[in-house]
């Protein structure tokens, strides 16, 4: 175990894997990743699959803010057990000082089976080693027929992760929904603990590299059934399993139908990038140079033009898949009526169906006490801040949990 002399922040979300509905009453015991037959605390979800927020120790802060030697994180490891469910390992979530880190765990069905899953989640990629990116142009050609099969840019509500290098066929494909992949990819390359400015920059140009491999089609185009791959060589670390970080969620959740674009331009820009200490890149973006220019005042547009270019602006999706309906643009509080707010009491009354600590409401298009209450658990039960406002960030989470939840249901009446 490395040094520990800060303390970081954990909350474990337990569901079902087939169904996606929480288990209730899952047993976790948490070791550490070095020792993990040595059991340091044992907790349980509540009937949301949630477990209370623990405190665990973590090495200090200014390990994860300069680089060097010392690992920044501690690694735990949960055992996690429910009834009618097969019991399941992960090894190696990552806990950064002062960061609240939200570890989700996916439970199967129990068959009969004499050991029990294991997720081994490896080093991040500031830390571990990785092959570097392989150059390509940031703007894919246009001229050669099928390169570009979308008209617009859309982002979808799934994408393909290919759990490995392009042409390797032992690799798993994972259907992973769109804005769990960026928070994943994220968290798995850049420190939670850096300035907001660095994080909007570097998850900007996650999504903008990843949006061009969407609108390009640009493994499918080359024989492929996959979107992108989890090969640091080719395009992002994506992690199985692994854990992300609340500081990161919160970025990606307000910004996730962003891209990075050129005047006359119209595909998202391939924006690649390295870290900037082991590897040196010129003309991409420094992970490490970005933190240092966040802590000199820099914003986010200004870190990624330093890099990139005065011509570098940030772009809108015209449309987001997968979801009934967009943002109204402002925000719906006590006072306010209409449809939308007839859309979130419905959707509200779907979802409580799975998660039943949110009160039933009347759908009656008034935004109310009832119904501010009722956004009120909707957002401690998925972490959001409790105020009751259905601000973009809660719109868009009650989005997407109303669609898992309704499909849930078509799949199993």
């Amino acid at each position: 175990m490395q040094q520990t002399t800060d303390t970081g922040m954990l909350r474990i979300n337990v569901e079902s894997a087939l169904r996606s509905t929480p288990v209730e009453d899952a047993v976790i015991d948490i070791s550490y990743s070095g020792d993990p037959e040595n059991v340091i605390e044992e907790v349980r979800t509540d009937s949301s699959g949630r477990t209370e927020t623990l405190s665990l120790e973590a090495p200090p802060l200014e390990y994860s803010l300069t680089p060097g030697e010392a690992q920044p994180y501690s690694e735990y490891t949960f055992s996690v057990s429910a009834e009618g469910y097969e019991k399941i390992t992960v090894s190696g979530s990552e806990i950064l000082s002062g960061q609240l880190s939200l570890q989700t765990i996916r439970l199967r069905p129990i068959e009969e089976r004499e050991t029990p899953d294991v997720v081994v989640i490896p080093a991040h990629t500031l830390y571990g080693n990785y092959p570097p990116k392989i150059a390509e142009a940031e703007v894919k050609p246009v001229s050669q027929t099928g390169e570009i099969v979308l008209s617009r840019v859309v982002v979808p509500e799934f994408v393909v992760v290919h759990d490995g290098s392009p042409r390797d066929t032992t690799a798993t494909d994972y259907y992973v929904r769109y804005k769990d992949y960026i928070k994943n990819v994220a968290s798995s390359e850049i420190y939670s603990t850096w300035p907001q400015a660095a994080l909007r920059a570097n998850i900007l140009a996650i999504m903008s590299f990843t949006l061009n491999r969407v609108y390009t089609e640009w493994y499918r185009n080359k024989g492929f059934n996959f979107t992108i791959t989890s090969s640091t060589a080719f395009d992002h670390k994506w992690i199985y399993g692994r854990n992300i970080y609340e500081s990161i969620s919160e970025v990606v959740d307000e910004i996730f139908d962003a891209y990075l674009s050129r005047p006359n331009v119209k595909q998202p820009i391939l924006t690649q990038y390295c870290d900037g200490n082991r590897v040196i890149c010129p003309n991409w973006m420094s992970q490490w140079g970005s933190k240092n220019l966040a802590d000199q005042g820099y914003s986010d547009i200004e870190i990624l033009r330093y890099y990139y270019g005065d011509s570098m602006y940030i772009n809108t999706a015209e449309e987001v898949s997968g979801i009934p309906s967009s943002y109204p643009g402002y925000a719906l509080r006590i006072g306010s009526s209409g449809d939308a707010v007839r859309q979130i009491q419905e959707q509200l009354n779907a979802i409580s169906n799975n998660y039943p600590l949110i009160p039933k409401i009347a759908v009656d298009g008034i935004f109310g006490p009832a119904t501010e209450n009722a956004v009120k658990v909707f957002q401690s039960v998925f972490g959001l801040t409790q105020d009751g406002i259905v601000g973009r960030r809660t719109w868009y989470r009650i989005q997407d949990i109303y669609v898992a939840v309704t499909r849930i249901a078509e799949l199993y009446p």
